[in-house]
């Protein structure tokens, strides 16, 4: 008999979610992430350091044998809630997820080392393919030749700021490359919360972490696409929260704007498609966590629903915030940029929906 899952959220990830807004809310507000990406330096590293070594959730996914928290992804989730809640300057996902993820697969010294780095939050990585790579897609285009890598990325999220790539080469296998041996160049991105890089390998020496590379790969961008719906979940729910306060205060003819029946009905419409991502994310999240044999088609379904869903929200934020929303000093830009930039990072919905088709065997005539 199958066993139904359980989306509500447990004790344990409540307190997990508590501790991580009560971090957020302190170090991470609007005006000083603004603040930070008309800067040179849009990570925010400090943050990065409490979340990863005093919280020690750069290690949720990694198991206490290689120094991690030994967690699940539904934990993981949660995280990712948050941070999408605050569009938070700091490589979780890339890093402590994607990158871990495709650690897990490989196996042996090297891999289990990385991970203990990765865990501790001293390290950085991240997975060298550009940031519309979705599951079940081709990868590679570095070639391995000699003992060295050499070829050209032109777009790698947080490149700027990783300590180690992994690198897919077209040999078939997963390299570990120090940037520090890399020329790393960066790009102006929508998003600028999560700054993109080009990448030129001439010659960079790279520690082979597995002959073949597939599993990995393929691996991390699905966990990457199906905890991304958290994300982006934690991101709608904020615009759709800030967008009805702010309907509160806002007056016209004497009243406050939110009690228009006309933008009632928007609001609770996108309430609706919310309450759909939410199911849709944790439902993702869950069957990463516990290895569905469904696990496929539960992550093509959230970001198939999950990008739309997002991108609408942080319009209508915008929109419904009026001229004060159209400044750029208003954080309403942050969401909007954040959502238009994960709409396309895994897969497009277009390419998701395509992938829903397939696993569910309603293939177009």
């Amino acid at each position: 008999m199958t066993t139904q899952p359980d989306l509500l959220y447990s004790e344990e990830e409540d307190a997990l979610r508590a501790a991580v807004r009560d971090l957020l809310t302190d170090h991470c507000d609007p005006a000083a992430v603004l603040a930070r990406i008309a800067s040179d330096t849009p990570h925010d590293r400090s943050l990065w350091r409490t979340l990863a070594q005093s919280m020690g959730l750069a290690g949720l996914l990694v198991p206490e044998s290689f120094g991690g928290q030994g967690a699940t992804h539904r934990e993981a989730a949660v995280v990712l809630e948050e941070l999408g809640r605050s569009v938070a300057p700091v490589p979780y996902l890339t890093s402590a997820v994607v990158a871990t993820e495709a650690l897990l697969a490989c196996g042996g010294e090297e891999a289990a080392g990385l991970l203990a780095q990765l865990a501790s939050g001293q390290t950085v990585a991240t997975l060298a393919v550009g940031p519309a790579a979705r599951p079940g897609g081709a990868h590679p285009v570095v070639r391995h030749e000699q003992g060295a890598l050499h070829g050209e990325l032109t777009a790698v999220a947080d490149a700027a700021v990783a300590d180690v790539l992994l690198v897919p080469a077209r040999d078939g296998g997963l390299y570990a490359v120090n940037t520090e041996v890399v020329t790393v160049t960066p790009k102006v991105s929508l998003d600028l919360t999560r700054p993109l890089a080009a990448l030129t390998f001439s010659g960079a020496p790279g520690r082979r972490l597995t002959d073949d590379a597939g599993p990995a790969v393929q691996r991390a961008l699905r966990t990457g696409a199906g905890l991304l719906a958290s994300e982006q979940l934690g991101l709608a729910d904020r615009c759709l929260t800030e967008t009805v306060r702010y309907l509160k205060e806002r007056r016209q003819f004497n009243r406050p704007v939110g009690g228009f029946q006309a933008l009632k009905h928007r609001l609770a419409g996108l309430w609706l498609e919310i309450a759909g991502l939410r199911a849709a994310a944790r439902n993702a999240a869950d069957t990463l966590a516990t290895g569905s044999e469904d696990t496929d088609l539960a992550v093509a379904v959230a970001q198939a629903y999950a990008a739309p869903v997002a991108v609408r929200a942080a319009e209508e934020a915008l929109q419904l915030h009026g001229g004060i929303g159209m400044t750029w000093e208003h954080p309403v830009h942050l969401y909007l940029k954040r959502a238009k930039a994960d709409s396309i990072a895994y897969g497009t919905a277009g390419g998701h929906r395509a992938a829903v088709a397939e696993l569910a065997d309603l293939r177009a005539p």
